[in-house]
């Protein structure tokens, strides 16, 4: 059960990858700081959820459905809690689109937005008026890289990860007069289940409506870049929930986090210019003209990175 000593946590999309380490995590931190409701969409699918809370479920985690583009489930889930206190925030929930545009139906498009932009103000809405009049809070929000940098074929996924990075930058400002504060996590690749799914679904799609020389860009240059990509700076969902419990522990949480170090140096070429050709001209290059050098850049990350050579290097 909740008490004043331990700080009410919520976590949406829940039922597997980085949502469910993270409240996990939470749930069975050692010092006890934090009761946790994590919510999915779909209590059907708590199963693994439970396994790994252990002990902590129904101490210090509690299982409860919320629907972020729901409003009524958001309201329910959150009229049903402990004097309705929401501590901390952790919008988690999302979901991806991979592909040719001119493949995706606008409402396909719509409800990318729906979950990634429209769910998380739907919550920061209603968390709010308690967060003010208490004059303390923290709102999570796991954003991507892709809120910092488009990536080819990402192209509505990486415009939702924009626009909540665009609101949370605003909103941020305004939150640290209420002692409120925001924090963005921005992993990079995350193997997890739901990843991995989607990879697979869209190589096998025929995406109708995008021409033939596109949809061979997609399948024989993208696929097997973003399958590279995944499998050399891909971390794992506990790694990124790892990162968030611990700009949750802090005093001063900071307003932005990239969990993946190795994929820093790309987000950085898009701000070593004002004019914005040199990370363009860069990825497509990297992509198009000088694909062996891609490769080859990989394999160096993948050969400095491996255990073996760690232990070569590290001194006795």
């Amino acid at each position: 059960m909740a008490s004043d000593s331990k700080k009410t946590v919520l976590v949406t999309g829940c039922s597997s990858g980085i949502g469910l380490k993270i409240a996990v995590q939470l749930a069975q931190d050692p010092q006890e700081r934090y009761y946790v409701i994590a919510t999915m969409r779909d209590l059907r699918k708590s199963g693994k959820l439970e396994l790994e809370a252990g002990d902590s479920l129904n101490k210090t985690l509690v299982i409860r459905q919320l629907d972020v583009t729901h409003e009524d489930s958001v309201k329910k889930c959150l009229d049903g809690l402990p004097g309705q206190r929401v501590d901390i925030l952790v919008n988690n929930a999302g979901v991806g689109q991979i592909g040719p545009i001119e493949s995706f139906p606008m409402e396909d498009m719509r409800k990318v937005f729906e979950t990634n932009f429209f769910g998380v103000v739907r919550l920061v809405k209603e968390v709010l008026p308690g967060m003010k009049k208490r004059g303390s809070g923290h709102i999570v929000v796991i954003s991507s890289v892709m809120g910092l940098q488009g990536v080819i074929f990402n192209d509505i996924y990486a415009a939702s990860k924009f626009a909540i990075e665009g609101f949370c930058e605003s909103l941020a400002v305004q939150l640290l007069k209420f002692n409120i504060f925001v924090s963005l996590i921005e992993p990079g690749p995350v193997n997890t289940e739901f990843e991995m799914k989607l990879m697979e679904e869209v190589s096998r799609s025929d995406f109708p409506g995008a021409d033939a020389q596109t949809i061979r860009y997609f399948k024989d240059i993208y696929l097997p870049a973003a399958h590279e990509i995944f499998a050399t700076l891909g971390q794992t969902p506990d790694a990124v929930a790892k990162a968030t419990v611990k700009v949750i522990g802090m005093d001063q949480p900071a307003f932005r986090h990239q969990t993946n170090v190795l994929y820093t140096p790309l987000t950085a070429l898009k701000y070593a210019d004002n004019n914005g050709n040199l990370s363009v001209r860069t990825f497509y290059n990297l992509l198009f003209n000088y694909g062996s050098v891609f490769h080859l850049s990989l394999g160096f990350l993948r050969c400095i990175t491996c255990n073996c050579f760690r232990r070569r290097v590290m001194p006795v």
